[in-house]
């Protein structure tokens, strides 16, 4: 190996021949200047989430903020919608709770508020503190930055350092809370075996959790069980609705599957979790996928073609092996 220079952390300084660890890498082509996620397209131009599959599940996302405050014994409740994109989610929640629930609307983005956003939509860079009500996370935590790590020839665990065009390199062996992290969520059994570093992860959702004064707060994103790490790790890129290596020059987006299993560790303290599949949380909700019967069709055909429609895109976000196998986090607080 060349340029080992490093800051002592086991990350290469700025300007260290280009070398970084993943999460700088990460954090740099996602949010800094000129940035992945601050492009005016936002991130439906180049993949497509739950929320853009279809508008059932921001009503679904409506009656789980109308049982909120139904539990807080309230007409007044708040959303809070993490990683808002360019506020889709938010704006369909608000077109579909019921009249007479008064909803104060965050939507919570890094990249600068959209144009033409609903009027009563606050945009902010953080969630609110002591909010009550709904605070709901599509696709947020695999987007915040994690170091990756891989074992050795010898086995020792190393940080994955990498360049802007992609190349890497294994750099300082991997030591105090990632080492302890890696230990307990995600230990590394033979040479070449990798890992993403959740910690960051579980940290971003506590805070996240934190924020609420009450209500209940739910992440929901593709990820993986301590009994079923993949030995190779997850992370890749997304460019224009494909699928491409993962490379941090800011023109793709770079993605990795969440240990949900530690996020939920994270904030068990002080009140239930639980953590289920989209498709098992969808259905509570209402949305089934089942088809309607086909005597409609002779007695109101407009109906049966809608509710038909209705039903093709229930199946899609409770699909096996694709949406329905996301994994919710629930957390009352």
């Amino acid at each position: 190996m060349t340029d080992d220079v490093t800051d002592g952390t086991g990350r290469p300084p700025e300007g260290a021949a280009g070398w970084r660890g993943w999460r700088e890498a990460t954090e740099r082509a996602l949010y800094g200047p000129g940035g992945f996620f601050l492009r005016p397209e936002g991130p439906a131009g180049h993949f497509r989430t739950s929320v853009h599959a279809s508008p059932l599940f921001a009503a679904a996302v409506a009656r789980l903020l109308v049982e909120t405050a139904e539990e807080l014994d309230t007409d007044e409740v708040a959303l809070v919608d993490v990683g808002a994109g360019r506020g889709e989610l938010t704006a369909g929640v608000l077109a579909a709770v019921p009249a007479g629930l008064r909803v104060r609307a965050y939507a919570v983005e890094r990249a600068a508020r959209p144009d033409g956003l609903d009027a009563r939509v606050e945009w902010t860079g953080r969630p609110p503190e002591g909010a009550r009500g709904l605070l709901f996370a599509n696709e947020w935590l695999d987007n915040v930055p994690v170091d990756v790590a891989e074992a050795d020839a010898d086995g020792t665990v190393r940080y994955v350092e990498v360049r802007a065009d992609g190349t890497e390199r294994l750099g300082e062996p991997v030591a105090g809370p990632d080492a302890a992290w890696l230990a307990r969520w995600w230990p590394l059994g033979g040479p070449g075996e990798r890992a993403e570093i959740g910690r960051p992860r579980d940290e971003a959702w506590a805070a996240a959790v934190g924020s609420l004064a009450a209500g209940r707060a739910v992440a929901v994103d593709y990820g993986h069980l301590r009994d079923a790490r993949p030995p190779f790790g997850t992370l890749t890129g997304f460019r224009a609705g494909r699928e491409v290596a993962p490379v941090p020059d800011g023109a793709c987006d770079l993605t990795s599957h969440v240990a949900m299993d530690a996020c939920a560790a994270a904030v068990m303290a002080g009140g239930p979790v639980e953590l289920t599949t989209q498709r098992e949380a969808l259905r509570r909700l209402g949305v089934s996928g089942a088809r309607p019967p086909l005597a409609l069709a002779s007695t109101d055909p407009a109906a049966y073609v809608r509710a038909l429609a209705a039903a093709g895109e229930a199946a899609e976000l409770t699909a096996r092996g694709g949406l329905g196998d996301f994994l919710w986090l629930s957390r009352r607080v």
